[in-house]
């Protein structure tokens, strides 16, 4: 029997056609076999989070149909997969955009290498970030440590990014008969909880897109400010898209570079310099996704207590602006960056329960759940990670909610059990007069909590730990 000769294009983490530097090479090679492989097994317990597979499962219809229904489907070891095509198919070549998660590096090192011992040749491609982690280093060749010098000295003074590639498909691609269906997957949960998340976002390529476009025509301007209050369209919203890779950051910067230059522009390009922050972390420092990064926090006084930790992931605190990002979260997938370092600052210094629970319950809930990210935004909180000042980052969520949620919208939204109450006692309804409480119809205690903890004492609890460990 004849194999048919084709190359393989192995879909990951750039769930897109435009832009797609592994997509454009392979399709100048000749007929492309696209695949797609689900690494539940090579994942462990950083397999995708429950959230990110809703998200997947609509992600992947949306690629599948861009490629006229051909992209074939495999649940497995890629070790395996890979091995059943070679010997199904006469595959000459095989092409990938990088990832960078720590098992993904090792593990497609002696992919590559097996691969390149049985005949086949693997090129890979940088689709995923504006600068690859060993091109943005110190002088002396060591990572940075510290974002504002990686950004202005590393990243601004390094080869500008990429042009963006276009991308034709008049390469005839093929199929696998022995694929799986999306839904053979099982992504989706048995129970509709997800049905909010769903109404929530446009998923896929084309949803990307038209994100990026209503960004950069409407709610760019005004970023600065604008993107630190949770009830104002001053956000992208492109996260989930680009951990995806529905769209690359290659369009989002060169997009963006068309606009007006200004505060607004040079802000938002700074956000994404954060991103490749984080993946310069995760690369040169592949423990940081489970381990405290300054080990003297190995000693630090963690909390035992689910009860808390239950009440924070179900937006039962009784702390308002804290319930109405945990309850975001749940609903949407997604949080308000500025509501996500006052939940976290929450979890870890007033309830001080370790960061590990935090992170671990975004990675479950988040659709633009990314291990870059998540690793490096939960340490800079807990003030475990690089660049860390704990003693100025105990967020008061009151404070924070009088000055970035001032009139209530965000508050008034998510946590409708009080959304009665005059903004005067809204931000802290426990300091409300009982009379205020009743015309409000609100019982505390029983129509919402009270607060878990004193936020004051559990303060000063936070500080005395973080002193302890300064003292050792």
């Amino acid at each position: 029997m004849v194999k048919t000769e084709c190359v393989l294009m192995w879909f990951r983490q750039d769930l897109r056609l435009q832009d797609n530097p592994a997509l454009s090479a392979a399709i100048e090679q000749g007929r492309v076999l696209p695949i797609y492989i689900l690494e539940d097994e090579d994942a462990g317990h950083w397999k995708i989070g429950a959230a990110k597979r809703i998200w997947l499962h609509h992600s992947l219809s949306s690629l599948s149909a861009s490629l006229q229904d051909r992209l074939s489907i495999y649940l497995g070891r890629a070790e395996d997969i890979l091995a059943d095509l070679r010997e199904r198919f006469d595959v000459k070549a095989v092409y990938w955009n990088r990832c960078y998660e720590p098992w993904r590096v090792s593990r497609d090192a002696n992919l590559k290498k097996y691969l390149q011992n049985q005949g086949i040749d693997v090129f890979s491609y940088n689709g995923s970030l504006l600068w690859e982690p060993w091109e943005v280093l110190k002088s002396d060749k060591s990572p940075y440590r510290v974002f504002t010098p990686f950004y202005r000295k590393g990243c601004l003074n390094a080869a500008p990014p990429r042009p963006l590639i276009n991308i034709s498909l008049s390469t005839e691609s093929i199929e696998d008969p022995e694929s799986l269906s999306i839904d053979d997957l099982s992504l989706l949960p048995d129970k509709p909880w997800y049905k909010t998340i769903e109404r929530s976002w446009t998923i896929g390529e084309t949803g990307a897109l038209k994100a990026l476009d209503a960004f950069l025509e409407e709610n760019l301007s005004g970023y600065r400010e604008g993107r630190n209050f949770p009830s104002r369209p001053h956000v992208s919203r492109l996260s989930p898209y680009l951990q995806s890779g529905e769209i690359s950051p290659h369009m989002v910067w060169h997009r963006a570079q068309m606009r007006e230059p200004g505060e607004d522009l040079n802000h938002f390009c700074t956000e994404l310099g954060w991103r490749e922050f984080a993946y310069s972390l995760l690369f040169h420092f592949p423990h940081f996704p489970e381990k405290n990064y300054q080990d003297k926090f190995d000693n630090f006084p963690w909390q035992d207590n689910s009860d808390a930790l239950r009440a924070w992931q179900r937006g039962q605190t009784g702390i308002p602006i804290v319930d109405a990002g945990m309850r975001e979260l749940w609903q949407t997938g997604y949080m308000h960056n500025r509501v996500r370092m006052i939940v976290a600052s929450f979890l870890t210094k007033n309830l001080r329960i370790d960061w590990r629970h935090g992170a671990a319950w975004f990675w479950d809930t988040l659709v633009d759940a990314d291990l870059a990210n998540n690793s490096a935004g939960w340490q800079w909180v807990a003030g475990s990670g690089v660049d860390a000042a704990p003693y100025f980052r105990i967020f008061n969520p009151v404070t924070q909610s009088e000055r970035f949620d001032g009139d209530g919208d965000y508050i008034r939204r998510l946590v409708p059990e009080i959304k009665d109450l005059p903004d005067k006692f809204l931000f802290a309804p426990w300091n409300a007069p009982e009379e205020i409480l009743s015309t409000a119809g609100l019982k505390l205690g029983v129509d919402y909590p009270l607060p878990l903890v004193d936020l004051k004492a559990t303060r000063q609890q936070a500080l005395d730990a973080y002193q302890s460990l300064k003292a050792n």
